[in-house]
């Protein structure tokens, strides 16, 4: 039956609730009673559907325990129609892979009736339970084979698969022209635990995933996968046999037939009544509170007067101001055109600027004079300038031809002297060998010659191993040397930079000492002054706006350990000022040139100077931790604002303190939008790609907190830096005197190595001498004069060209000297010409000097010319906008009122009286209340009172027809439970006379237990009925029978049992075989499913009954094979 509760209450909170729909056998007297209640759709809908399976040949009557004590049963009320409602549900395979330990089952494909599954342990006949049941959507906490659906994906594998194919043939089928004759629902369970499903239809495509769509199906074919009566498993039917609770097997008997959970229904409908009791209790008080204001609004609009005499008169009142507005608007436009004419007949603007253009037109005159004659001395420069470098280029070669002929000359002077030393020496031997004293005598100066000779080379020898020597003293000298000179440079360089460190320290010094008095000399010695004649200038009318600065000036730091990061990001911005115009750029430059040198002069920017800052909505960067420059500074001139942004784009630079966090948050896999770069509280620059570190520590000199803490810490440097330089140049002084001392050193070996070139080049002279002589003794004298008569005619030749050499050389000096006196001339000329531009240049100036201020005062008039026609040309508009107003207002007076009404009072005065007569209605209407608003609410009032009682009188009558449903509800409830548990008793009683043992169950519905009593044959007159003192198959067949009547009083399409007979011997177990076999046969049309590890050979053979085998494990078969 299926029972639905609605709380259907249109002001009220709803609430709907749904029962599952629980078959039972059909009871003529239980549907014709509930029938009339089916048809309010608004209230409780209680419904017993029909069976799946109806009854056509007979049915079963129950009566009451009470009134006859026992009950006839009908053994044919269990036979079914012939139709083929019996296909609906029923389990057609079931198909499993990778489930528990096994890697593939299946597919099985059961009978429409008995199903035997059989095999040993191990080989999967509960995993088959189990896949049933998880296949069919159940949890797994209800196979009692583990808390979680990963436990049953085999080990080492990914994932399990089963697959269960359900019947959808008959009189009903669930949608069968999408499904077909069989739905097939696939499972897969991952090796984490996740669960997917895809229902398919007869030729296996997707029709669904949902699991609203498996839960409709199993309501449809009336399947309960977590009722034990449709599948028990051992787990369950071990708790019920070792049970010692007579609660607890009252507690299996109503969760199997549904009870339970029909009772928990009740309860909860009772308890949503009483809410709604309660919420219609809250609402009649609030419908008093609205009768009360429906009575106050009624009695207003019951003594609502008239007030049509006072607007009427405000009506009147209306018109007149009308036309008084006409009057005015009129006036205003005869105004208007007396200023036009009045502004068009002055002439004095205009013939000033007509002046001013003249005094313009003459200024250019001259000035474009001017700058030609700047242009053709340039031009004559840059002539002269062409002139001078080829001057240069001709000076260059005639230089450099002088001096190849100087080296000409030279060498043949060398050349001469040469030849006449040759001549000396060959007249030498031509005289000693005329005048020698014969052969013996040469011989004898031949043997000195060979002794001097070899002393000679001895000589040779000692001084080139001496050379030696000294060579590789030089070498290592000037490594020395070199290494020496390599560190004074390095220490000389560290010593500079100390230097300029303590000049800049000092110098900071200075300015912070100064700025203890002015703030802003940390800007420059000069700023005070300079911003001195800033003030003084703008005073004087110079600037046309007042520039602004120094920057550093204008701000401060929200967070003042922020000052090295946000002047590293500005840099040389912080000394620069703004200038609204180029003019006023000018004026302060030459300002700026009586306090700071040229090449150190602030910065300043040319900007337009706005009230309001920039959007900066889409540009700049919002990072949920870190600032922007932007975000720190205190800026109050939005100038400054603007120009930063302009400037430097503070808006898109954050600002890190931590190094890691600025390379994680700007080098990471993703930067923030719009962020260029940032910085870190210790100045470092970090972009996307890069990464700048300050060479070294970067102290806030501009944006510091307190100048006197800044003072001492720098006096404390200054120290530092003192003594550091003074060690420095310590260590300076002592390397530069031991570079000068090996200088010495090497300057000595020097000349010594060069006193011993100078003895070996005259001891291979001497050796060449005397080894000459031998050889020329040894010649005829006659080649000799030969030699020497040619040797004096090359002395003439050579003695001519030395003459030619010397006469070509004064030649090239004389050019040479004409040449470079032609590049004084110009030079000189160029100077002339320098001076002369920049004459002009000066008076380039004045005149472009002139010519500015009379640019600039004729823009001013020309200025005040556009104004004034603008302002004229303003004014015609307004008049055509006045016309067009007094027009507008005429038309508009014409129709509130079309006839022109001459009034005598002013708008103001009519005004007033308008509001007075305003007041006056208002006071009326405040002490009646306005018509309109007292009929609107008097209609809202009784309207709500309406709805709301006819809404509260709908939900006391639903109340009270609830609380009959419920009186009739909860009797029914008892009847079926009263009757259920009797012909559970019944069933169980005969199924035990099969035994032969005696049963009985005992049901206590008001304490909430079920005593089962059973004696074994033989012991009937025996007290003791304790299930307990049964033996273990006697206790497997009990939980048989008492299966067995609970399926005689409940419905399912298909009953699975799991080892029913594991405790029971071999009479118990053909008997309970029996029994099921016969209930079966009497229920051909439901689907039952046993498994067990015995032997089925006693069974009979018929079509009804299908044997499934399972196979041992490979594992065993795998055993058996080594023990063969």
């Amino acid at each position: 039956m299926r029972v639905e509760f609605v709380a259907a209450a249109r002001h009220l909170p709803t609430r709907k609730y749904s029962i599952r729909r629980v078959h039972f056998l059909d009871v003529k007297e239980w549907a014709g009673r509930l029938s009339a209640m089916s048809k309010r759709k608004s209230s409780v809908h209680n419904v017993v559907k029909p069976s799946k399976t109806p009854r056509t040949d007979g049915k079963t009557h129950v009566q009451d325990e009470e009134e006859n004590g026992e009950e006839d049963e009908d053994q044919q009320d269990q036979s079914l129609s012939a139709s083929s409602v019996g296909d609906i549900g029923v389990i057609e395979s079931i198909t499993l892979r990778n489930f528990m330990s096994h890697h593939l089952l299946g597919p099985f494909r059961f009978g429409p009736n008995v199903n035997f599954i059989v095999g040993n342990n191990g080989t999967g006949k509960s995993a088959i339970l189990t896949a049933l049941i998880v296949g069919l959507g159940g949890k797994a906490t209800i196979t009692n084979r583990g808390t979680s659906l990963k436990g049953f994906v085999k080990y080492g594998e990914s994932f399990a698969d089963v697959k269960v194919k359900l019947k959808n043939r008959g009189n009903d089928p669930y949608k069968g022209h999408i499904y077909g004759d069989s739905i097939c629902i696939e499972h897969r369970i991952t090796s984490d635990g996740c669960r997917t499903c895809k229902i398919k239809d007869k030729t296996g495509h997707i029709i669904s995933t949902k699991k609203e769509e498996l839960t409709a199906i199993l309501d449809h074919f009336g399947i309960q996968v977590d009722n034990p009566v449709s599948i028990l498993n051992q787990e369950m039917s071990k708790q019920f046999l070792h049970s010692k609770s007579e609660a607890d097997k009252y507690k299996f008997f109503m969760k199997a037939t549904l009870l339970e959970q029909m009772k928990r229904d009740y309860i909860h409908i009772k308890q949503t009544k009483a809410l709604t009791r309660e919420q219609v209790e809250r609402q009649e008080e609030c419908l008093k509170d609205l009768r009360q204001l429906f009575l106050q609004k009624k009695a207003r609009y019951e003594r609502l007067a008239s007030l049509d005499g006072m607007t009427q008169a405000l009506e009147d009142l209306k018109k007149k101001m009308a036309w008084c507005l006409v009057r005015e608007k009129e006036r205003l436009v005869e105004q208007l055109m007396e200023q036009i004419e009045k502004e068009e007949s002055d002439l004095k603007n205009k013939e000033k600027l007509q002046l001013y253009q003249n005094k313009v037109t003459v200024a250019e005159k001259t000035l474009r004079d001017v700058q030609r004659n700047v242009c053709l001395l340039r031009e004559e420069q840059e002539h002269l300038a062409e002139e001078s470098r080829k001057m240069k280029e001709e000076i260059k070669v005639k230089t450099k031809a002088q001096k190849n002929q100087e080296v000409v000359y030279f060498r043949a002077e060398n050349k001469l002297k040469l030849l006449e030393k040759e001549q000396c020496l060959l007249q030498e031997r031509i005289h000693k060998i005329s005048h020698g004293s014969g052969r013996r005598g040469r011989e004898t100066e031949e043997a000195q010659h060979q002794k001097k000779i070899s002393a000679f080379k001895k000589q040779l020898e000692k001084l080139e191993n001496e050379s030696s020597n000294l060579n590789q003293e030089i070498k290592d000298k000037q490594q020395a040397l070199l290494k020496g000179r390599e560190e004074y440079d390095k220490l000389s360089m560290e010593e500079k930079n100390i230097q300029v460190s303590l000049e800049s320290k000092l110098k900071r010094k200075k300015q912070l000492m100064a700025s203890r008095s002015n703030r802003l000399r940390r800007f420059g010695e000069q700023m005070p002054e300079l911003l001195e004649s800033i003030n003084q200038a703008f005073n004087q009318n110079r600037f046309i706006k007042k520039p602004v600065g120094p920057i550093g000036a204008c701000i401060s730091l929200k967070d003042p350990s922020l000052a090295v990061a946000v002047e590293s990001c500005l840099r040389g911005l912080i000394k620069s000022f703004c200038c609204d115009n180029y003019r006023d750029e000018k004026v302060l430059q030459g300002l700026m040139s009586s306090y700071f040198p040229r090449g150190n002069r602030p910065q300043i920017i040319v900007c337009s100077f706005t009230n309001r800052v920039y959007s900066l909505q889409g540009s700049g960067v919002h990072h949920p931790e870190f600032p922007t420059v932007l975000d720190c500074l205190n800026i109050e001139d939005p100038v400054i604002t603007n120009c930063l942004i302009d400037m430097r784009s503070i808006e898109s630079i954050l600002i890190i303190k931590e190094k890691a966090h600025a390379r994680r948050v700007m080098q990471g896999s993703r930067p923030p939008k719009n962020c260029r770069e940032a910085f870190t509280a210790d100045g470092d620059q970090v972009f996307t790609n890069r990464y700048y570190a300050p060479e070294r520590e970067v102290l806030a000199q501009y944006l510091g907190g307190d100048p006197e803490a800044e003072i001492r810490l720098i006096e404390s440097e200054l120290e530092n830096s003192q003594a550091q330089l003074s060690r420095f140049q310590l260590h300076l002084a002592s390397v530069k005197e031991d570079i000068q001392s090996m200088e010495e050193k090497l300057r000595s070996v020097i000349m010594a190595c060069k006193k011993n070139q100078e003895s070996i080049n005259k001891v291979k002279a001497s050796i060449t001498e005397l080894e000459n002589i031998e050889e020329a003794q040894a010649e005829d004298i006659s080649s000799l004069e030969e030699d020497a008569q040619e040797s004096e005619q090359k002395i003439e030749s050579e003695r001519k060209k030395v003459k030619e050499a010397r006469d070509e050389l004064k030649k090239h000096e004389a050019v040479l000297i004409n040449v470079n006196q032609k590049y004084s001339d110009v030079k000189n000329k160029m100077e002339q010409l320098s001076d002369e531009t920049e004459q002009l240049k000066e008076e380039q100036v004045k005149a472009e000097a002139v010519c500015s201020k009379l640019d600039q005062t004729l823009k001013i008039l020309e200025k005040k010319v556009e104004d004034h026609d603008a302002t004229i040309q303003a004014m015609k508009d307004d008049l055509t906008l006045r016309e067009e107003e007094a027009k507008d207002c005429e038309a508009k007076a014409k129709e509130i009122c079309p006839v022109r009404q001459q009034v005598g009072q002013s708008a103001k005065a009519i005004d007033a009286e308008i509001t007075r007569l305003r007041q006056k209605i208002s006071t009326e209407e405040s002490s009646h209340g306005d018509k309109e608003q007292i009929i609107r609410e008097y209609a809202e009032a009784h309207n709500n009172y309406k709805n709301k009682s006819s809404q509260l009188r709908d939900l006391r009558k639903f109340i009270d027809r609830l609380d009959l449903i419920m009186i009739d509800r909860q009797d029914r409830y008892k009847s079926m439970r009263r009757s259920l548990s009797v012909r559970c008793k019944l069933y169980f009683n005969n199924f035990m006379m099969q035994l032969n043992c005696c049963g009985s169950m005992m049901f206590d519905h008001v304490n909430e237990s079920l005593s089962i009593s059973v004696k074994p044959p033989g012991q009937e007159r025996n007290n003791v009925n304790d299930m307990r003192s049964l033996s273990g198959g006697e206790r497997s067949f009990s939980t048989v029978c008492f299966i067995l009547a609970l399926w005689e009083i409940t419905e399912s399409p298909f009953r699975c049992l799991d080892e029913f007979d594991v405790y029971m011997d071999m009479h118990n177990r053909s008997i309970s075989m029996n029994m099921l076999v016969a209930l079966s046969e009497r229920q051909h049309l439901r689907q039952f499913i046993f498994i067990t590890p015995q032997s089925t050979s006693h069974l009979p053979k018929s079509s009804h009954i299908m044997i499934h085998q399972l196979q041992d494990p490979e594992r065993e078969a795998e055993e058996e094979r080594d023990v063969c």
